[in-house]
């Protein structure tokens, strides 16, 4: 019987244990996500300013830039390899 409330206990005690453990694990996840969004987020903003800024030719959008300055840099690898 002693034995049979022990293992009841240590039952108990290992769902609480898992339950707080994923409720932080959530949080710190959670957490991590927002923060990454929000940087990925900025730094967009700022490459679309400086690539809008800078690198646009008369008439082409930003978004018609990037691609441009992606189609350059990949004839650049293609021509040192």
């Amino acid at each position: 019987m002693a034995k049979s409330k022990l293992v009841k206990a240590n039952k108990v005690i290992e769902n609480k244990v898992t339950t707080g453990f994923q409720k932080i694990s959530d949080t710190v996840v959670s957490g991590y996500k927002k923060v990454e969004d929000s940087v990925v987020g900025c730094y967009t903003k700022i490459e679309d300013k400086f690539v809008d800024q800078y690198l646009t030719k008369d008439g082409e959008t930003v978004a018609e830039a990037k691609k441009r300055l992606k189609q350059e840099q990949d004839e650049l690898k293609r021509k040192k390899h």
